[in-house]
């Protein structure tokens, strides 16, 4: 026997999904090129095979973002050693951070704001909006959310940051802040995903009527893309509302699903998430080709692994994961709760401030 990641696109929808399967080696086949329907193979892979597509299917949604690690404690003493905190090792970030210009990227749910069951009511504390306030007086900073951009704004109001919803996918310029943050007299928009506004609207009303019958089930319009939440749906009904978001986005070849917490991100095919706006937002602050910038994105969410992945691939800046245990990331440190990155937020802040007062 073989165990295989099959990446498959389902028979109903066309959507690639990754299924752990053990197979027997005179059952492997290539997967490049046709590709057999998905009720073909779970018949060619004989009876039990959809019970592991389900099961997979289950285990995805449990774990969630990003995918988490075994636990157990040797693990994550490992874990733990390799993504060390970033309040325990400041001093190892001011170190590196020292004489280049810290520009700060900043997920919104479960990095600013706790997880809550309603997404409505997502709400960032006084404390941390005063935090986050006091952050973007001293560096470039911006909020990069899967949300729409609006709706991160009327949670955070303040005018000083760059505010990029929907992964990216719509980004604007502060109001007021740092001369560096604008083009002349215009604040920087970009919104590469515009023509597929028709087709985002559409999708979201007839996902609105597909999963009405599944009590917990939300529909949300960021805009440039669209979250199903789950949290609130009980988890007998997790394979159910799978299939019924599947069965909306089948006709449309221009969206494709990805995962978060709880959530099915439907999402505009073009290559861009939030390593992009990372990107973007570095070169409209004229930190394109600088070797002396330093940028900081805190993210909990598997969304935000492509910013950290462009952070390690730029070898500049860290990434910091929000998580209480063991997931795979590719975060140089952790903190482990909101408050924790409130702390760290008001620490780069202390430490910004005593250095301008040395000099």
């Amino acid at each position: 026997m073989t165990n295989q990641k099959l990446v498959i696109p389902d028979a109903k929808s066309g959507i690639p999904m990754a299924f752990p399967i053990a197979m027997p080696d005179s059952a492997l086949f290539p997967l490049s090129g046709n590709r057999l329907p998905l009720k073909k193979l779970l018949k060619k892979l004989g009876p039990n095979a959809n019970g592991a597509r389900i099961n997979a299917l289950l285990d995805s949604m449990r774990a969630s973002s990003p995918t988490r690690r075994p636990s157990d404690a040797e693990d994550r003493a490992s874990w733990n050693l390799h993504h060390p905190s970033a309040l325990t090792m400041f001093e190892e970030i001011e170190a590196a951070a020292t004489g280049k210009q810290i520009v700060v990227f900043l997920d919104y749910d479960g990095t600013l704001s706790p997880i809550v069951e309603d997404p409505d009511r997502a709400f960032i504390t006084s404390e941390m909006r005063e935090a986050v306030r006091d952050v973007a007086k001293l560096f470039p900073s911006a909020i990069v959310s899967g949300r729409c951009r609006a709706k991160v704004y009327d949670f955070v109001q303040l005018t000083e940051l760059y505010y990029a919803g929907s992964h990216g996918m719509d980004i604007k310029g502060p109001s007021k802040g740092h001369k560096s943050q604008k083009r002349g007299n215009q604040t920087v928009l970009c919104q590469p995903a515009r023509a597929f506004l028709p087709i985002i609207d559409e999708v979201y009303k007839a996902l609105i009527e597909q999963v009405k019958h599944i009590p917990g089930a939300k529909v949300e319009n960021n805009r440039f893309c669209l979250s199903v939440h789950y949290r609130c749906v009980e988890e007998k009904k997790w394979v159910e509302l799978a299939d019924q978001v599947k069965l909306v986005i089948k006709d449309y070849s221009q969206l494709r699903v990805t995962h978060g917490r709880k959530v099915f991100e439907i999402r505009p095919t073009i290559k861009w998430d939030k390593g992009n706006a990372v990107e973007f937002l570095l070169e409209s602050l004229g930190f394109d080709e600088s070797s002396d910038v330093f940028p900081i994105y805190v993210g909990d969410d598997r969304t935000d692994e492509d910013a950290f992945r462009v952070l390690r691939e730029r070898d500049q800046g860290l990434g910091i994961l929000v998580s209480k245990g063991p997931k795979e990331t590719n975060a140089s440190y952790t903190l482990q709760e909101p408050m924790e990155v409130m702390d760290f937020l008001r620490r780069l802040v202390e430490w910004k401030k005593v250095s301008l007062f040395r000099q």
